[in-house]
């Protein structure tokens, strides 16, 4: 009688990405770390270069890590204090089913207002949550962007 019940539970998929920003003013940078599942990101990247992608396999290439930095440069957009900043692309890392992002922005001495525009994923997925957690030395904040709010901007 129980296998009908677990049979009939089908998972719900939840799509996210989570986004850590923090500004260190002892360097003056604004280092962020993104992490994204890796099935949805290689799914996003098929969908919309045509090409299969493996990421964090032996099957791994160059093309595909390009792929992967290309993607993030075009769908990540970051404003600080008004003006649109230019990050730099580290690398990333992985762990476990996530790939790790890591950017940042040099020359940053004061953080008065940040403007986040985070459509990874968005065009793969309807549900997509990009949560965003913003961090400084006097406080933390947060926000969620989805295909209805791609952008956020908070005041500090």
């Amino acid at each position: 009688m129980l296998f009908p019940l677990l049979a009939a539970n089908t998972d719900h998929k939840f799509y996210v990405s989570t986004t850590n920003i923090e500004f260190v003013p002892s360097s003056k940078s604004v280092q962020i770390i993104s992490k994204i599942f890796i099935d949805d990101i290689e799914e996003a990247l098929q969908k919309r270069y045509g090409k299969e992608v493996s990421l964090a396999t032996k099957k791994e290439t160059d093309a595909d890590r390009e792929l992967l930095k290309s993607y993030v440069m075009q769908k990540f957009h970051i404003s600080i204090n008004g003006k649109e900043a230019t990050y730099q692309y580290l690398g990333i890392d992985y762990e476990t089913d996530i790939v790790k992002c890591y950017l940042e922005i040099t020359g940053v001495s004061a953080l008065k207002s940040i403007e986040v525009e985070n459509t990874i994923l968005l065009d793969a997925f309807d549900d997509q949550k990009n949560i965003i957690h913003i961090k400084t030395p006097e406080s933390r904040k947060s926000m969620v962007l989805d295909n209805d709010n791609p952008k956020g901007l908070l005041n500090f």
